[in-house]
């Protein structure tokens, strides 16, 4: 741990709660939102995420597996993720989260025209905005929790 936590105290409701009232409870809403508010199918949802997850090491983000109604990837999914040019468990929206994913975290100035015409040929403008704020919250966020060695100890309010 890389902040101090007063003695009882849950940490990720510490620090993203009252260390800095004006921002932490902002961020967490907005991470929630991501999960909430997807339009995104499960698992290029859960491809995309994972990918960041294992980018930035967050202990918490790695074993973590969304849900919903009542369904979660399957237990091999995150190897599949880590596999992605080569998996044959991937249909190409999905393949394409995980490489947009790595190469957002990565090299964002390495998206090239050739990338961007596969992936607007699979998704539509909404869904790659949400994608990407996604990924935006996913690579910050964890890597905050990662930093500041939350990660071991993250649950996330509300699961």
């Amino acid at each position: 741990m890389n902040v101090d936590i007063p003695e009882g105290r849950n940490a990720i409701e510490y620090v993203w709660g009252e260390m800095v009232p004006g921002i932490g409870p902002a961020a967490a809403n907005f991470s929630l939102a991501v999960y909430a508010h997807t339009t995104l199918g499960l698992r290029e949802f859960e491809a995309a995420r994972l990918r960041i997850a294992q980018i930035n090491g967050c202990l918490f983000c790695l074993d973590w597996r969304t849900e919903r109604d009542g369904l979660k990837v399957e237990e091999e999914f995150a190897d599949a993720v880590a596999k992605w040019r080569t998996t044959d468990a991937f249909d190409e929206r999905t393949r394409l989260a995980a490489e947009y994913a790595e190469r957002y975290a990565l090299d964002h100035h390495g998206l090239d025209e050739e990338f961007w015409h596969r992936m607007t040929a699979h998704y539509g403008q909404t869904e790659i905005v949400e994608l990407t704020m996604s990924l935006g919250s996913w690579l910050a966020f964890g890597r905050l929790n990662r930093v500041l060695g939350l990660d071991a100890m993250c649950v996330l309010p509300g699961h």
